[in-house]
């Protein structure tokens, strides 16, 4: 007779699955040791650069019981982002994340739901929705709980779906089913490393984020350094490289969240419409899109800088 442990699991996944996420897997809540040393010495390193939120909260980063009290499982999950139509390719680019509406808000309101579900369903639960925006490692989480296995170029990859998906985590104070690491499948491939126009990927699974061509035309408000000039490679907001090369994506299918549908002049604008974006434009085409943290200011900034 199945448990009562294994029925919420079995219910939690396949209400995560309902509303449209990839895949969900869970993990016991508890230090992070292996990637206490691994962080340590990335911030040593300086390769967070101006990044310096990264400095802060290091014990929450590794301890998600810091963040949720008696927090029992990290439930993590996939939601696709791949899209069925690219830019313009003679075109200035953005990332494919940053096509739709931003995910922060599409995902937050999924997890709110499923928590919402949890608590309905099973009753008196606490947990915290975390979205890529609190000091929780999200890929460390989604990897401990089989979701797939940090790729050379540090982001999660599976063989099933490559890696063009965001993570996100419930923290609950919920006993759970938990599910069992994947194996790495990066073999001898250095396509990603070979391929970085920066040379951000530093060694095997270590990219240099002070190098990273997203960091530069997202993160960085100052100047952008001319010692980089002519290696971002039509890039103005993000960069997809170590992505598009990576030989798991051939697996990618197309997403079916409507929201992240981009601005079909978002596809189509040449060069010269970007060079010519006014902040009229640049409000309609990311409405409620990740550029927007750029501001109009910092994308002319990037597009400058290409030209």
């Amino acid at each position: 007779m199945i448990n009562q442990q294994s029925k919420y699991t079995q219910m939690i996944k396949s209400e995560a699955a309902r509303l449209g996420f990839l895949s969900c897997g869970i993990s016991k809540a508890g230090f992070l040791e292996e990637e206490a040393p691994r962080l340590e010495r990335w911030l040593k390193n300086g390769m967070q650069g101006e990044m310096h939120y990264m400095e802060n909260h290091f014990d929450k980063r590794l301890d998600p019981t810091l963040l949720v009290d008696d927090a029992k499982s990290v439930i993590s999950l996939l939601l696709n982002y791949y899209p069925s139509e690219n830019q313009n390719p003679e075109s200035y680019k953005i990332s494919k994340y940053a096509y739709g509406e931003d995910y922060h808000f599409v995902i937050k309101d999924k997890l709110k739901d499923l928590l919402q579900f949890i608590q309905t369903e099973i009753g008196e639960v606490s947990g915290r929705a975390f979205v890529d925006s609190a000091p929780v490692l999200d890929k460390a989480w989604a990897a401990k709980s089989g979701l797939g296995w940090i790729g050379k170029n540090a982001n999660l990859l599976s063989k099933q779906v490559g890696s063009f998906f965001f993570i996100a985590e419930l923290i609950v104070d919920l006993d759970l089913d938990y599910d069992t690491i994947t194996t790495d499948h990066c073999g001898k491939c250095t396509a990603c490393i070979d391929a970085c126009p920066t040379e951000a990927i530093v060694a095997p699974y270590v990219v240099d984020g002070s190098k990273c061509i997203s960091y530069f035309t997202i993160e960085l408000k100052d100047n952008l350094p001319e010692s980089m000039k002519g290696k971002f490679d039509e890039w103005m907001f993000g960069c997809d490289v170590c992505q598009d090369v990576c030989p798991w994506n051939r697996f990618s299918k197309p997403h079916n969240e409507p929201l992240f549908n981009p601005n079909p002049e978002l596809l189509s604008f040449s060069k010269r419409d970007w060079e010519e974006i006014t902040e009229e434009t640049f409000r309609r085409v990311f409405k409620n899109s990740a550029v927007k943290r750029t501001k109009l200011s910092g994308l002319k900034r990037n597009i400058d800088f290409l030209k």
